[in-house]
C-alpha cells in the first residue's frame, strides 16, 4: 500500500514537473508588406476579384440574397450606395473593417491580410470606380 502511494506520488510529481518545464515559443508570421502607397489600387483589377474569385463573397452577396450585392456588375454601386466606405476615415469603413482578419464580426469568410491591405489602400486613394 505504501509502495503504491509512493509510486503514485512520484508519478504525479513527474507529470507536473514535465508540464511546468514545457515552454512554448510562438513564432509570429510576418504580415505581408502593405501596398506601396504610390501604386494605384484599381477597383476592377484589384478589389472586385477579392469578392468574385471562387465565389469568395458572391456566394452570399448576390442579387436576392445578402446585401451588399458584390457581383461584378453591381458591386461598386452597392458598396457606395450603402455607405460602406468612409474616405475621411478609411480604417472605419465597414467594407474594410467588417471582414478583415482578426475580427469576430464576419463569421463566414474573411479577407487575407493582403486583401485587407488592398481594400484599405483603395479606400485611402478615394474609393474610385476605376
Amino acid at each position: 500500500m505504501k509502495r503504491r502511494i509512493v509510486y503514485n506520488l512520484l508519478l504525479g510529481l513527474s507529470v507536473v514537473t514535465m508540464l511546468i518545464s514545457c515552454e512554448y515559443e510562438f513564432i509570429a508570421v510576418p504580415a505581408p508588406p502593405p501596398p506601396n502607397p504610390t501604386e494605384t489600387i484599381y477597383f476592377a483589377k484589384d478589389i472586385l476579384p477579392i469578392f468574385t474569385t471562387n465565389d469568395n463573397c458572391t456566394a452570399c452577396h448576390k442579387p436576392g440574397d445578402q446585401n451588399p450585392d458584390l457581383t461584378a456588375g453591381a458591386a461598386y454601386n452597392s458598396i457606395i450606395s450603402m455607405g460602406l466606405v468612409d474616405t475621411a476615415s478609411p480604417e472605419n469603413s465597414v467594407l474594410y473593417d467588417f471582414p478583415r482578419p482578426g475580427t469576430s464580426t464576419h463569421t463566414w469568410k474573411k479577407y487575407t491580410d493582403s486583401q485587407a491591405n488592398d481594400v484599405l489602400q483603395w479606400i485611402r486613394q478615394g474609393a474610385l470606380n476605376n
